[in-house]
């Protein structure tokens, strides 16, 4: 079974964007080293614990620390961008490490409203209804043909990067198939849309120039540690980072001391609690377990696997303890 990492270069309390940036280069080359197929950055806007808000800048980075690790976008959010500028940059990518990047792109703006328009800068572009025009438009740049008339991408034409769809719900996974792409399903963060969006893009597929038959990855949350208690702990920073996001209080993620003494309601704990559905969190042994029910679950032909934990130190353990215990034990 492949398995594959997406980061989002976690800021933590205490901690610098540079200090983020150099522990997400230090997880590429370790799961390299262990064997993972790709390494995808997220790209995120005005969230202070997120230092990954410009992937072809990092990816041009991490493709200089690494040398046969995939690299990409888990994902570019499309609407924030003109397909040109995207072109240009993952052409640019592959021009200088070839057969290595792989683009992946979504349609939802990554941030709020407010950023969101800061971005694009004209209200005429915060719909993301026009995805699959502005899709074609960048595929077009890619090949033989020009997305704007007149206009070629250089870099860009004749440098085309393996090109996925992103989804969490039902929209993308219904496109990827009928343009025959593959398709990542954002399972870490809409688990309960997994199972429909999956059957969705399946039923939809038609064959293509990039595929014969589908090809549906699916990311998932992922903790190991040597036993159940010590996961537990090391994932008490990302659930309360993840719920003072939902409250509009974004931040750099908390210590575990933090998390473990915020004074959390009932319903907030139940939100925490929620959140955790079908990930994988636990010792070897227990994450196992969960990553062999998520699969027999959605059949998916790859997994990625993303750690959101304080510590770079654990961080880069959990993926050696899923590459050396876990790994050898899961298949389609």
């Amino acid at each position: 079974m492949p398995l594959s990492v997406l980061d989002l270069a976690p800021v933590v309390s205490g901690g610098t964007n540079g200090e983020a940036l150099s522990h997400t280069t230090q997880l590429a080359q370790r799961t390299e080293q262990l064997g993972y197929r790709r390494f995808w950055v997220a790209e995120h806007h005005n969230m202070p614990g997120i230092a990954s808000s410009a992937p072809a800048v990092l990816l041009a980075h991490l493709a200089a620390h690494t040398s046969t690790i995939r690299l990409g976008s888990g994902g570019v959010m499309l609407p924030n961008h003109a397909p040109l500028v995207v072109a240009e940059q993952f052409g640019t990518l592959v021009a200088l490490h070839p057969d290595r990047i792989d683009l992946g792109l979504g349609r939802a703006p990554g941030t709020d409203q407010v950023t969101a328009l800061a971005l694009r800068r004209s209200m005429d572009a915060l719909s993301a209804d026009d995805f699959p025009q502005e899709l074609g438009r960048l595929i077009d740049y890619f090949g033989s043909g020009t997305g704007t008339p007149r206009v070629t991408a250089v870099p860009g034409r004749g440098d085309a990067p393996a090109i996925w769809l992103l989804g969490s719900s039902d929209f993308s996974a219904r496109l990827a198939g009928r343009l025959g792409l593959p398709f990542s399903f954002a399972h870490h963060f809409s688990s309960a849309n997994t199972d429909l969006a999956l059957a969705i893009y399946r039923d939809a597929f038609q064959p293509s120039r990039w595929l014969e038959q589908p090809y549906a990855m699916v990311a998932a949350s992922a903790i190991c540690a040597p036993t159940d208690a010590e996961a537990e702990w090391l994932a008490g920073p990302s659930g309360l980072s993840f719920l003072r996001l939902r409250q509009g209080r974004p931040g750099r993620m908390p210590t575990p001391e933090e998390a473990a003494e915020h004074p959390y309601t009932p319903l907030e704990r139940e939100f925490v609690l929620a959140r955790r559905d079908g990930q994988a969190l636990g010792s070897p042994e227990t994450v196992r377990r969960q990553l062999t029910a998520l699969l027999d679950r959605t059949h998916a032909d790859e997994l990625m696997l993303t750690t959101m934990v304080y510590d770079i130190d654990a961080r880069v353990r959990s993926f050696e303890l899923i590459a050396e215990q876990v790994a050898p034990h899961l298949s389609r």
